[in-house]
């Protein structure tokens, strides 16, 4: 899970570098490449792309595009600080549906790791009262889309493979988003974005493959808090590639999110998620 947060967090830098390429084109990108990967892979590895439990397959690939295409939104129209703070909802929405779906309760110190590291979250990144309200409507429906495809993952473990679940993500975005994007098509400028672009589709492929892997491995709990990791490494990104400063109560903020993520990911889990 921390190498998928990694590239998760160069994916974010490189959809916030081009703000001028509207958010469903670079989800329509997005999918596209992620869609060719994992057909060459799929090939590759003799497994077919259809999938044995379609039904959550389609299930993750409708909740993936609705978490995506909403954050990418957030990402250009929102502050990137209010953007990824209110995404950081996603591991608490997470383990909020895991007890119900997947019956992987949480113990109660577990639910104070994980204020505590949101708390982390909003002394780092702080929020900003400017947002307008229906961008914060949407990044809320975007982490907990998110939370319902983390734990989609999970229930799919048994049944399909990997590259098969990460694969009907595209399945579902092209036919939604590409209809939008060719419509509303804005070309990207010069070798510069294209190469973003590619790194972008790239990124996100490794990382799904990752998290899909951490998922299907460990309890939910156990993996979504591990996600607050990606702002400390947005903070290294702005400290050592842009010059950027950190003040002492972003510095308290890294403190929390580090210690809540060790002793969280350390607590067993409750009776219920162990039997």
């Amino acid at each position: 899970m921390a190498w998928a947060v990694l590239y998760f967090s160069l994916v974010h830098a490189g959809v916030k570098a081009l703000s001028h390429v509207p958010f469903y084109e670079l989800v329509f990108f997005r999918a596209l490449i992620t869609a060719v990967i994992c057909l060459v892979l799929l090939r590759l590895k003799g497994i077919s792309p259809i999938g044995k439990n379609r039904k959550l397959l389609l299930a993750r690939g409708l909740a993936g595009t609705g978490a995506l295409t909403g954050y990418f939104y957030t990402l250009q129209a929102m502050p990137l600080a209010s953007a990824v703070t209110v995404q950081y909802l996603a591991p608490i929405f997470t383990v909020l549906l895991a007890g119900w779906m997947l019956k992987e309760g949480a113990r109660l110190g577990q639910w104070v790791f994980f204020l505590l590291a949101f708390l982390g979250v909003l002394l780092v990144k702080g929020f900003d009262p400017r947002v307008a309200g229906f961008d914060l409507v949407v990044g809320v429906a975007a982490a907990l889309f998110s939370a319902l495809a983390y734990n989609i993952v999970r229930l799919l473990k048994s049944t399909d493979h990997e590259l098969v679940v990460v694969f009907y993500f595209p399945i579902i975005t092209l036919p939604l988003v590409g209809p939008v994007a060719i419509y509303h098509w804005v070309w990207p400028q010069g070798f510069k974005d294209w190469l973003i672009i590619l790194g972008i589709g790239v990124g996100t492929q490794i990382a799904q493959v990752y998290m899909t892997r951490a998922y299907q491995a460990e309890p939910a709990h156990r993996v979504s808090l591990i996600n607050y990791l990606g702002l400390l490494l947005a903070l290294a990104m702005g400290w050592f590639g842009f010059s950027e400063t950190i003040p002492w109560l972003s510095i308290l903020g890294m403190v929390i999110i580090l210690a809540s993520v060790w002793m969280g990911t350390s607590t067993r889990p409750a009776a219920s998620a162990r039997n």
